[in-house]
């Protein structure tokens, strides 16, 4: 009897122990594979997460941005030296998913907004920016660029000042992330932008047509939509991207799987 108890306790034992391994294993399968992108410091590596999140690696540097959707996610990732949050809303902002990494180190780039609603712990390590204000911090410069929904209005799921999207120069190359935002003439109106992350989709942001019309307004070399589901899915990317290259072959618009649970 004695024996036998032993035996299941083993099993039970080496059971969780398996599950522990297999867990993150089976989260870093279902990820989308990391492209490389060359800078003047070395290639930066691009890893989609999930929805607004990605992960760039570069110059020695890991940077997280809108952390969310659980830490499992991010197995076998370098914990981040920088974090970049968008908005308040709990797919950029998700202190569950916070709480799982190794943040203790980062460095957190946020909106006021943002500042006022993180835990209490993280607060020393906040650098807030404000629409317009520029950083420069680890090798890389940021500024912060507005995100907001039209026509203006204020009870907008994202009123203007409230968010950031922001620009990363890394490496001589200028990486925009849109945050939240619709077609706004600040986006519109960008330049020398190497490679942009925009999201679409209704009725948070934009649709895909509104993507397609921004996007050629300040064409950007490369371009990856994200942040595509919506209160009916996931929007239709394909249509996004013949759209643009309709418009302008010299767009590189790059489909990634940004939901892999959903597969």
């Amino acid at each position: 009897m004695k024996f036998t108890l032993l035996l299941t306790a083993a099993l039970a034992a080496f059971a969780v122990q398996a599950s522990a391994q297999t867990a993150p294993a089976a989260a870093t399968t279902l990820r989308a594979a990391a492209d490389q992108i060359p800078t003047k410091k070395g290639p930066l590596m691009v890893q989609p997460i999930t929805h607004g999140s990605v992960v760039f690696t570069w110059n020695g540097k890991t940077i997280y941005v809108d952390p969310y959707g659980g830490a499992a996610g991010y197995a076998g990732l370098a914990a981040p030296d920088v974090i970049f949050i968008t908005d308040i809303h709990g797919d950029h902002l998700d202190p569950q998913t916070l709480a799982g990494l190794s943040v203790g180190k980062a460095l957190m780039v946020v909106p006021q907004a943002v500042a006022e609603k993180l835990p209490a712990e993280y607060k020393p390590q906040v650098r807030i920016l404000r629409n317009g204000q520029r950083l420069d911090t680890l090798g890389m410069s940021v500024s912060a660029i507005p995100m907001y929904n039209l026509p203006e209005a204020a009870d907008a799921p994202h009123t203007k000042g409230r968010g950031n999207g922001y620009v990363l120069n890394l490496g001589g190359k200028n990486v925009y992330l849109s945050g939240d935002t619709e077609d706004i003439p600040e986006m519109r109106a960008l330049k020398g932008i190497d490679v942009a992350f925009v999201c679409m989709n209704l009725p948070y942001t934009m649709d895909v047509d509104q993507a397609a019309q921004g996007v050629l307004a300040f064409k950007p070399g490369i371009v990856y939509p994200y942040h595509y589901r919506g209160q009916n899915g996931l929007s239709d990317v394909a249509s996004f991207k013949k759209q643009v290259n309709a418009a302008n072959k010299k767009i590189d618009v790059r489909l990634r799987n940004w939901y892999p649970a959903a597969q």
